[in-house]
């Protein structure tokens, strides 16, 4: 048998993630967050594994080492001729 498909609607997706109702539409709109499936014409859910999954690649993200180079800091003019 197939694994089941659980389906979060918004609330529990704000819940989950954090995220307010606009920055996940944002997000949505911006290729960054898993898209919305419609339920009905006036609701949508979102696939509990999608959001799982993104929820996983941000803490992976932050796990990772951020690279700062000299051309990425600011440093001011004084600073640079020392």
């Amino acid at each position: 048998m197939s694994e089941s498909i659980r389906i979060l609607r918004r609330g529990q997706v704000e819940s989950l993630t954090g995220l307010c109702r606009s920055a996940i539409y944002q997000a949505i709109a911006s290729g960054q967050f898993p898209r919305s499936i419609p339920l009905g014409p006036r609701s949508v859910g979102w696939v509990e594994s999608e959001v799982s999954e993104w929820i996983h690649s941000r803490v992976a993200a932050r796990s990772k080492p951020a690279a700062t180079t000299r051309s990425t800091i600011a440093v001011s003019p004084n600073e640079q001729a020392a």
